[in-house]
């Protein structure tokens, strides 16, 4: 096991494009740490310059107390999954698993051993005999996180590893690849664009906005106090409401409107925010102006209605029993003091 650092990072591509701007990262030994953002924002070129797929334009990358810019892959002690499964045709599971070792020249003994213990680990042992195209997805998967255990190496990278199963075998392998981190205590870097993938899984989440880091936090800490208004309007299912206006003397206006937040932080330009189950029928807190529901969607326990002010559509909670329907005007209220401020802009920083 080993940590792993990412010390004032670029990179620049040939044409001039800069996918990663100045990355600063410490990643503990044994840690779960998340990469997450949106296509393009530099979360897989990250992964891919400490597996050492792509060279690093500036800066250094350390695995444990070793500078690893210069260092092959194959001599880097890492193990990578990746989204294609990656795994050899032409071999068996049994083969699949072992040729890593093979290459290292391990003894025949240790690979049957180790080989057997992964299998029996992940649940395949029924498997090594077969070819890659007698399984499933996510038997491929297995087998690709099972290549990657065998390995016993100082970290793990996963690069998207759940993109191309069903929603239903993602939850599963989201909860053994977890489990896996548990019992196992080895660093782990994890690429996704999906959040729920992200809050689930991370113990520390990353999020990256055109290659820079915009936050790096625990998951409830992302959520309750993201850094800025990117990180609002990206985490979170559905997005935090963000209402972009003004804020004098308490009171928010905006083109829909104005609403009494008696908050004294700040005065100006502000973008507020809040999240849909802040956002109610109902209570003593602050009232938004009257709005008509678009859309309502039940969920069995709870309902996501839907509504517009001032061009901007904004989402709310229900509880099962407000049968609300499309059409219905209504006066949403926020929960007393549940709101976020930011500075006004794309990327509007926090109000403390």
């Amino acid at each position: 096991m080993a940590s792993v650092a990412f010390r004032h990072i670029d990179k620049i591509y040939p044409d001039g494009f800069h996918a990663v701007h100045d990355l600063n990262l410490e990643i503990a030994d044994g840690e779960f740490v998340v990469l997450v953002g949106p296509s393009g924002c530099g979360k897989s070129t990250t992964l891919r310059m400490l597996a050492g797929l792509e060279e690093v334009s500036g800066g250094d990358v350390l695995i444990g107390e070793r500078r690893v810019n210069d260092v092959e892959p194959g001599q880097r002690d890492i193990a990578m999954v990746f989204q294609n499964y990656a795994l050899y045709p032409h071999m068996t599971v049994r083969q699949n698993l072992g040729f890593g070792l093979k290459m290292r020249r391990t003894p025949k003994a240790e690979i049957h051993e180790r080989v057997t213990a992964v299998a029996d680990t992940l649940g395949i042992t029924q498997l090594l005999d077969k070819r890659p195209r007698e399984m499933s997805g996510g038997q491929r998967q297995r087998v690709a996180l099972g290549r990657a255990i065998v390995r016993d190496p100082q970290v793990f990278l996963f690069d998207e590893p759940l993109s191309n199963l069903d929603a239903k075998l993602r939850v599963q392998m989201r909860a053994e690849i977890a489990a896996l981190h548990r019992r196992l205590a080895t660093t782990m870097i994890y690429v996704t664009h999906d959040q729920v993938e992200a809050m689930t899984l991370g113990e520390r989440i990353v999020i990256m906005n055109h290659g820079v880091v915009q936050q790096a936090d625990a998951p409830l800490e992302l959520y309750r106090r993201p850094a800025n208004r990117f990180v609002a309007g990206f985490i979170g299912s559905p997005p935090m409401n963000l209402l972009e206006g003004e804020l004098t003397d308490g009171t928010f206006r905006f083109a829909g409107g104005e609403i009494a937040l008696g908050d004294g932080r700040a005065s100006g330009p502000v973008t507020l925010g809040m999240r849909a189950e802040d956002v109610s029928l109902g209570g003593d807190g602050p009232a938004l102006p009257e709005a008509t529901l678009d859309a309502v969607e039940q969920m069995g326990h709870e309902s996501m209605a839907y509504f517009e002010l001032a061009g901007q559509a904004l989402s709310m909670r229900l509880a099962a029993d407000q049968p609300h329907r499309p059409g219905d005007r209504v006066v949403p209220r926020v929960r007393p003091g549940a709101w976020h401020l930011f500075e006004s802009g794309e990327n509007g920083k926090r109000i403390n």
